[in-house]
This record gives C-alpha cells, structure tokens and sequence, in this order.
C-alpha cells in the first residue's frame, strides 16, 4: 500500500518510515503543508498520515485542500492536541480517523489497516473469496484453509489485488502502490510474481484467482467461489 507521511519533526518521521516500511508499506513523505497539498493532488495514495502542526499550511489546511480537489484517499491525523474540539475539527476537514501522540505502533499499524480496508470496501480484517482467504493482520493466505507460503513482495501483491477484487488492476498502478522506488519497473518481477502467485493459489489451475486483462493489467476474480 502507498502510503503519504506529513510531519514536520524529522525524528518521528523517520520512526514512521521504518516502521510502515517494515509492515509493507510503500511510504513517501514531506515536512511542509504546502508540499503536502502538491504531492495529495498529484500523486494517488492509499492513506496519508497528516500532523497538524505544520510549517507554513496547518495540517487543517491540507485536508481541506485535498478534499476540495475531490481527493478522497482515507486520512489519518496523528498529533499532540488531544482535545475534543480538536478532533472534531480534525474530522469535519476530511479526516477519517484521529490518533494523539504518543501512541503505540500496533494501534497506528491496526488504525491504517482498517483505514485502508474500509476504503476498499470491507469492514472486515479477513478477505475470503472461494477457497482463499488473506488476513490483512496476520499478513497470511490460506487455501483450503492449508497456510500459502508467499514472499512480502508476493503477499503484497495478492492483498492488493484482492482488496481491489474485480477491479482491474493496471502493472503501474500495482508497481506504484506496493513497490519502492528502487524496483526494478523495467523488468518482468511483477510479471514473475503474478505467475508464481498463480501456481501457489491455484495448483490444479481450476480457481483463474488473477486474470490477466489484455493490454490493461490483472484482475482478482471475485466469482472464484462459483468455479469448480
């Protein structure tokens, strides 16, 4: 998932960082308002995680904008004002949810997830489709109930696509939401991935969980559960 960190004190940034990026994140961020406006409207992202305090525009000013620009990736708002008033101005600009420091990662890391799960449609941490079935928690796959063994870089993959069940799925967007900017996105890994992500979920090539859509990119198939 790609997602935007807005904070402007460079040591908690960076814990953010390593910490999404250890659960499989793709993060990009910024320190400054106005940078963030810019990067919201230009760029699509999966969630943003946005302080309020901010230099120049107020972490307010950039939730409105975005909304303003039909901008509609779920927000988080992470900051030290803990008071009512605050968090309800907070969800009235646009927020969806509101987080005050300090906090605890596994809260953060769980907030996220359900940010990112309700955008796509599902209130649920478990996505079950047929025999298959990914906990976004865990971060495991099962078919048939047996464990699938997936590399983070596959397991990113499948959850992607299954979150977006039924939705095509183009190689750019895929390479741009789950993988950092060092992937190779001239090379033919995602190409790799999608294959071996198909022998894994479909040993007897009876279930077609991932489509290839000709010319556009992949599909998850949501009707799995009605093929024998």
């Amino acid at each position: 998932m790609k997602l935007l960190i807005v904070e402007d004190d460079p040591d908690l940034r960076r814990q953010l960082v390593s910490i999404l990026a250890d659960k499989g994140y793709t993060v990009e961020e910024c320190a400054e308002g106005k940078d963030a406006v810019f990067q919201g409207q230009e760029y699509d992202y999966d969630v943003a995680i946005v302080d309020l305090g901010l230099p120049g525009l107020s972490g307010m000013e950039v939730i409105r904008a975005w909304r303003q620009q039909q901008r509609d990736f779920p927000v988080l708002i992470l900051t030290a004002r803990g008071h009512w008033q605050d968090k309800v101005e907070g969800l009235e600009a646009g927020a969806d949810d509101y987080l005050v420091k300090p906090f605890q990662p596994e809260e953060l890391i769980a907030r996220l997830n359900a940010l990112v799960r309700r955008a796509a449609g599902h209130a649920k941490p478990q996505l079950t489709f047929g025999p298959i079935s990914l906990d976004t928690v865990s971060r495991v796959v099962c078919l048939n109930n047996e464990e699938v063994r997936l590399t983070s870089y596959e397991y990113r993959t499948v959850e992607y696509l299954m979150l977006n069940a039924g939705k095509t799925i183009s190689k750019t967007e895929l390479t741009e939401h789950l993988y950092h900017q060092d992937f190779d996105r001239d090379s033919n890994v995602l190409e790799v991935f999608v294959r071996r992500l198909r022998q894994k979920l479909d040993p007897d090539q009876t279930l077609q969980p991932i489509m290839t859509v000709r010319g556009l990119g992949y599909r998850f198939n949501p009707d799995i559960k009605t093929q024998s």
